[in-house]
């Protein structure tokens, strides 16, 4: 049975309230365990030999002293585990549980439930709502299992596992990128990082922590080899970290992933975060290295570059084309059948209750004031219509192009 618009307006309006409370809980348990991650990498990178004046015992591997809030603290490591176990141990384990659990609700809500809108790109690949998803679920699921058998096939040998990370992180983002939409290829290749941080602490983490303290429950010596296994596990989530925000945050910035190698911008930006990740765990080390982190920003000043669209056309040859421009009925003819369905103060798009990000195309006067950012989403990045979903052709494209290079005039 077909729903009439009241049905749709309340379902839409349901799903973003579910949204903004998973995307909420998403930012704070993220929050707490990015925090957690780098705290502890801080940690293992700033441990240095026991103070002489401290009665520490052979146990001990090293001290930190810390100066916060007023207050002054110093952790102890021990050397694979103390001599007995105290009354209170905290575990770090549900922040990272609660991220990913709210990561899957924010895409199985947008991204899923709303695979027509959000995953299928017609001008991308040629499949259905349910080969996007499935494909989507299959990625995440597979990317932990060829994760999880690189590591434990080369575990002692990091150097090479990163080198083949990468390479498989460049393969995924570029077959992604050529099999769903743009924004969903960059989603769905953070969601396979965020699976593999996330299993690493329930799969690897946790059981091997949790051996090791039932062995001292039962008065046995714990075998440090399972701490040192998850060490690993937790190293590379460290190193995950920045990669995962950049595709978190690139959401709200279309020219990262609507760009013509949006694949190759995602990989160039994951090693860049990579590096400066590495450039901080060798300064906490006390390690100096000069090199790392203006090589990453100059990396990055470098893609920024690449990436920058063609200029407009310089001002005498704007004002000699004026003359050549589309009529603006034509223009907003297009507009009005391809983008106002959802940039209107009363959408009739299903899923859309309101206008995206409050921008509205109704009359003469929104569409002016919205120009520049109309033109770069529809004609430079082709990411709007999203999912190309009112099929908006490239000889309409070519039409807004040339209206917004005339003046974009709407008169």
């Amino acid at each position: 049975m077909a729903l009439n618009e009241e049905d749709r307006l309340f379902d839409a309006y349901t799903v973003n309230w579910l949204h903004l409370l998973a995307r909420w809980a998403h930012i704070l348990t993220g929050a707490a365990w990015i925090g957690t991650s780098f705290y502890f990498i801080f940690l293992n990178n700033s441990i240095r030999p026991p103070d002489n004046d401290q009665d520490d015992g052979p146990a001990v591997k090293g001290v930190v002293w810390m100066v916060h809030g007023g207050a002054f603290y110093r952790t102890t490591k021990y050397d694979g585990a103390p001599q007995k176990l105290p009354n209170t141990l905290h575990w770090f384990k549900w922040e990272a549980y609660l991220t990913w659990i709210s990561g899957i609700a924010m895409l199985a809500l947008i991204y899923w439930g709303q695979a027509r809108a959000y995953m299928v790109d017609p001008a991308v690949a040629d499949i259905t709502t349910g080969q996007a998803v499935t494909i989507g679920i299959g990625t995440i699921v597979g990317g932990w299992v060829v994760y999880d058998l690189l590591v434990k096939t080369l575990w002692t040998r990091p150097k090479l596992v990163s080198v083949i990370g990468v390479t498989l992180l460049t393969a995924l983002a570029y077959g992604l990128s050529h099999t769903l939409s743009a924004r969903a290829a960059y989603i769905h290749v953070g969601a396979v990082i965020g699976t593999i941080m996330a299993a690493n602490v329930f799969f690897n983490i946790i059981p091997n922590q949790r051996v090791m303290v039932d062995a001292m429950l039962a008065g046995d010596k714990p075998d440090t080899s399972k701490g040192a296994a998850g060490a690993l596990r937790s190293l590379h989530n460290n190193y995950l970290t920045l990669p995962v925000l950049f595709i978190m945050v690139s959401n709200h910035f279309p020219f990262t992933y609507g760009s013509a190698e949006g694949w190759a911008v995602l990989v160039a930006i994951s090693v860049i975060g990579a590096m400066a990740r590495h450039w901080f765990n060798l300064h906490e080390q006390g390690t100096k290295n000069q090199w790392i982190l203006p090589a990453a920003v100059l990396a990055m000043i470098s893609l920024a570059f690449a990436m920058k669209p063609a200029d407009r056309l310089p001002a005498e040859e704007t004002s000699t084309a004026a003359s050549a421009g589309p009529a603006w009925s034509e223009v907003n003819a297009i507009f009005q059948a391809r983008c106002v369905s959802c940039h209107s103060a009363h959408p009739t798009q299903p899923g859309f209750p309101v206008a995206p990000l409050g921008m509205m195309m109704d009359n003469a006067q929104q569409i002016a004031a919205k120009k520049d950012s109309i033109h770069e989403r529809t004609v430079t990045l082709k990411t709007m219509p999203i999912g190309n979903m009112t099929q908006m052709t490239d000889e309409e494209r070519a039409v807004v192009d040339a209206w917004y290079k005339a003046g974009a005039k709407v008169e």
